[in-house]
This record gives structure tokens, C-alpha cells and sequence, in this order.
């Protein structure tokens, strides 16, 4: 007979002893090696495990394909399976029901998907596992009872992740670990477990300290792959090898000041520092009264290993600056803050010498039109802009300004409506600022006293008759700074008057293209706010402010 026929009439009867061989998956290939009979599939167009893979299949490796999580029961149907390799693929989910039915299950690689976290319990499913790769993920975490369930583990790779802190107690449970420090028995029974974890961004500071310890004694039957593991931080020992570093215990932090009560005089730039001594690095942050107004540079840097210090700058300190400042640092251990007093001197050449107004606060009422209640901001002295942000869109709104502790009057409100011409999204984003412009403060002039300074910050003092109304001409002025410079002098006011030069003008415009504002002097007595007319050359966006 043809040698050729015998060798088909072989395979032939071998197909019809073994009908399994020849079936196999759509896209796949199966083969028979030294591992058994496998089954390879490197489709990209994968991208889910195939429900029908053959019960005798002992290798799986399914590899660069769209294969994103791998859900419960992925493997029921082939209970016999000792290697599974599902390398380079995308794989960002992991059930912890995902090796259900894989008791013999002896290696599986992971290496190179989006890992972010392991179901660690899930290894209860494989009692035999003794191979696990999860290198090249992005695994940031790994609990203390991570390897409790790998009893038999000869090789696991945690190498090329986002591990940063770890505690030695995940070792110190595992039972490769615990194995190796029983005295009774010989140690020759023990099979060595390489472990892999360099490549990581080790943040070297006290939370680090047992796990330091650790790879510091570590020896057989625990081998590792590079023992030179280096610090990714803190900054001060950044590159240094484990074995080169020292890790103090974690304490919580301890706040102080030079200095808790201050006393400066109006004008200076003012630093306020404190110093932070803390295990691990703090964050530290500063709270003060007037925050929302006037938010102060703060700059934070170490000085040392375990200290830091904290500088708060307040430039050309006011009175209203003054307060307390306090210096607040957290960490996982605890919290910790001090106070500094700070008082804020007015030169003794100030108001009552020279005539100058002193300084006013105000209050900004935003809200719906139709709103019973609306929201109050208190503008303190020098503060220009105030933004207010996730105003709805097509929305009818009523902001405004009044000294503090005054009701608004008429002549001091502004009403526009928000655009619609805008996704919702983009409308949240837009911001309408409400720009404060004082020209001069309430001056309350003592009796028969009559101050050149005075008039020349306060030229619109009210008259002891009838205030007149200017007639508005087209040369009058149309800002309030000329408004209030070119009304004429008078003479001093009585007594019981009060001389006020007040062009408070309040501007509210959506930021578009196009839109602008204009202050123009309210007619009526010099004791009358300014008024404001708000327009925009885009959607409906008028607001008016009193009477022009």
C-alpha cells in the first residue's frame, strides 16, 4: 500500500476515535503540544471569551484582541484548563467570580491589560495557581490580604504598576512567607517564589517603612527578581535604592508660629508663616475671614525631611485685613492648626488730617427676579469684581449693590436676562461680572470745618437748598469718573449734612462678543446713587439701573 494512504487512513480513523480535535473556534486555531491540546486566538475582532471552547482544551491564549473584562463563568465549560494566557489585550474588569470552575488552573498571565485592581478573593477558585503575571497594568493598591489565597505560588510579577505605598503585612500573610520562617522541617521542602516588584513608583516616606524593612531582610526561599528597587519620592529621595534609605516612624502633625499676634501698620506687605512638622508630608491650607474676597497667595515647600513650611502673603495690608489667620495641616494620622492674630494700624495721617473717606462695605443681592430671598455678598473695601458662576440659561435675574446694612433703593439694580442661543452645558460656564466702581466714599464732615482735600475727593456735596438737576446736555459726561470730577464746588455743608460724592455704578453683561456697559449720574439730590445702563449688542441681555 502507498505509504501516503496509510498515513491518511491513520488520520482518518484517529479523527473519528477523537472527534474533538478537528472542532474549534471561529477566527481560532487549535493545536496539540507539549501542554496538552490548545487553543490559540489572536483576532483582533475578539471581543468577548468564546462560549464554546472544547472541553478538552488544557491552554488557552487569547492575545492581542479587544477583550475589556472578563465576567463571570468566563471558563465553566472547560474545567480542565491549566494555562491561561490573556496577555496584551484590554482588560480593565475582572470578576471575582471570573475563575469559577478552574481547580486546575496552574498558570495565568495577565500581563500588559488596564488593571487597575485585582479581585484577590477570586483565587480562592484556584487553589493549584502557581504562576500569576500582572505586570504592565496599572494596579495601584494591593490589600493586606491580597496573597492569602495564593498558598502555592511559585512566581508572581507585580513589576511595571502604579504601586506607590504597601504594607509588609501583605507578605507577612502570605503563606509562602509564613511557610519559611516555621524552624521545624527541613527547608529543602519549601519551593522557592520569585516576586517581582521593580519598576514602581515607590513614594519612600514613613508609610513605606515596614515594606522597606522587609525587602531589606528578605531571603530564600522568597527570591527576588531585581532586589534594587529606588524611590519615586518624596523629592529628596528620588532615585535612592531601599537599602539606601532610612524611614522614620509616621507622626502626626505639629503646627507652630514664630509669631500669634502681629501688629503692622497699614500699607506694608505682610507674611504670614507657620511651620509644619508632620510624617508623612501634610497638606496644609489657610483660612481667614475675608477668603472669599480677597484670596491671598500662599506658597508651601520643605525645609527639611519632616518639615515644612507654610507663607501666607497680604499685599498692602488694609484694616479690613484684620483677623485671624489660621494655618491648618492634615494628615492620615490627624489634623492640627495655629492662630495668628493680625491687627492692621491706620497711619495717624489719615482721615481726620487730610479729609479722607474711610472705608465702606457694601452689599451685592443676587438672585432670581421673582425670588422672594436673594443671595448676599458682602463687597469689602477695594474689592472691584465680583464673578458670579452657574447661572441658568433664559433665566430673568436681579442683582444689587447698596451699602452694607442699607436696603437696596431704586437707581441700585440691575435686571438682564441670561442668553439661550447656547447648549445648557456651555450657558453654566458663562460667567456674569458684576464690576463695583466706587469714585468716593460717605465723608461725614465735623462742624464748621472746611477742607480743600474734601472738595477735591468730594466735589459733589449737597447744596443746604433744593438740590437742582442738572440738565443732561451732550457734552455732560458719560462716565462716572468725569461725572463726579466735573460737578462744580460749593460751598461748606451745614453741620448736620452729609457731603457724598457716590457714583457706585454697577455693570452686568454675559461674557460675549459685543456686550459693553455705561455709567451715567443719576439726576436728583448729590445724596442719590449713580445709575447704570447695561447693554449688549447680542440676545436679550438689557438691564437698566435706575432713570437715565
Amino acid at each position: 500500500m502507498d505509504p501516503v494512504c496509510h498515513i491518511f487512513l491513520l488520520l482518518l480513523a484517529f479523527h473519528k476515535i477523537n472527534p474533538s480535535v478537528s472542532s474549534c473556534i471561529t477566527g481560532c486555531s487549535c493545536s496539540q503540544d507539549s501542554f496538552g491540546r490548545s487553543l490559540l486566538c489572536m483576532s483582533a475582532l475578539l471581543r468577548q471569551i468564546p462560549a464554546n471552547i472544547p472541553q478538552d482544551i488544557r491552554k488557552i491564549r487569547i492575545e492581542n484582541s479587544h477583550l475589556t473584562e472578563l465576567p463571570r463563568g468566563s471558563f465553566e465549560n472547560v474545567s480542565a484548563l491549566e494555562y491561561l494566557w490573556l496577555n496584551f489585550n484590554n482588560i480593565t474588569v475582572m470578576h471575582i467570580k471570573s475563575l469559577e470552575y478552574l481547580p486546575a488552573l496552574k498558570e495565568l498571565r495577565l500581563q500588559g491589560n488596564k488593571l487597575s485592581s485585582v479581585p484577590w478573593t477570586a483565587f480562592q477558585d484556584t487553589p493549584t495557581l502557581k504562576i500569576l503575571d500582572l505586570k504592565h497594568n496599572r494596579l495601584d493598591v494591593l490589600p493586606e490580604h491580597a496573597l492569602r489565597y495564593l498558598p502555592n505560588l511559585t512566581y508572581l510579577d507585580l513589576s511595571s504598576n502604579q504601586l506607590t505605598i504597601i504594607s509588609r503585612d501583605v507578605f507577612y500573610n502570605w503563606p509562602v512567607y509564613q511557610r519559611s520562617q516555621r524552624t521545624e522541617g527541613p527547608l529543602e521542602a519549601i519551593s522557592n517564589a520569585v516576586l517581582a516588584l521593580h519598576d514602581n513608583p515607590w513614594i519612600c516616606d514613613c508609610r513605606l517603612r515596614g515594606f522597606v524593612q522587609f525587602i531589606k531582610s528578605v531571603g530564600p526561599p522568597i527570591i527576588l527578581m531585581n532586589s534594587y528597587l529606588t524611590c519615586s519620592g518624596p523629592k529628596f529621595r528620588t532615585g535612592k535604592f531601599f537599602h539606601e534609605v532610612e524611614l522614620n516612624s509616621c507622626t502626626k502633625p505639629l503646627t507652630s508660629a514664630l509669631d500669634t499676634n502681629l501688629t503692622v501698620p497699614a500699607g506694608l506687605n505682610i507674611t504670614l508663616t507657620c511651620f509644619v512638622q508632620a510624617s508623612p508630608s501634610p497638606a496644609v491650607w489657610w483660612t481667614y475671614a475675608l477668603k472669599l474676597l480677597r484670596a491671598f497667595n500662599v506658597s508651601t515647600e520643605p525645609i527639611s525631611e519632616d518639615t515644612v513650611r507654610s507663607e501666607l502673603l497680604i499685599p498692602a495690608a488694609r484694616p479690613a485685613d484684620a483677623g485671624n489667620y489660621t494655618c491648618t495641616a492634615a494628615n492620615f494620622l490627624g489634623n492640627t492648626s495655629v492662630a495668628i492674630s493680625l491687627r492692621v494700624v491706620a497711619p495717624w495721617a489719615s482721615t481726620t488730617a487730610r479729609g479722607w473717606p474711610g472705608e465702606t462695605w457694601y452689599t451685592l443681592l443676587v438672585g432670581r427676579y421673582d425670588a422672594a430671598q436673594k443671595d448676599t455678598i458682602y463687597i469689602g473695601p477695594g474689592v472691584n469684581t465680583y464673578s458670579v458662576t452657574d447661572l441658568l440659561p433664559a433665566t430673568k435675574y436681579e442683582v444689587c449693590v447698596a451699602v452694607r446694612n442699607q436696603a437696596p433703593r431704586k437707581g441700585q439694580c440691575v435686571v438682564f436676562v441670561t442668553g439661550s442661543d447656547v447648549s445648557q452645558m456651555e450657558q453654566r460656564e458663562k460667567l456674569i461680572h458684576i464690576v463695583v466702581i466706587v469714585c468716593a466714599m460717605v465723608l461725614a464732615v465735623p462742624a464748621g470745618m472746611y477742607l480743600r482735600a474734601a472738595l477735591r475727593h468730594c466735589r459733589g456735596a449737597t447744596r443746604t437748598d433744593t438740590p437742582r438737576k442738572p440738565a443732561l446736555t451732550k457734552k455732560q459726561p458719560r462716565t462716572n469718573s468725569d461725572a463726579c470730577a466735573r460737578r462744580p464746588e460749593v460751598s461748606p455743608p451745614s453741620p448736620t449734612q452729609v457731603c457724598v460724592c457716590n457714583c457706585l455704578c454697577v455693570s452686568a453683561a454675559l461674557s460675549v462678543p459685543g456686550a459693553s456697559s455705561s455709567c451715567v449720574p443719576a439726576p436728583g439730590s448729590g445724596r442719590e446713587l449713580g445709575a447704570a445702563v447695561v447693554t449688549a449688542q447680542q440676545q436679550q441681555m438689557v438691564g437698566r439701573i435706575g432713570s437715565t
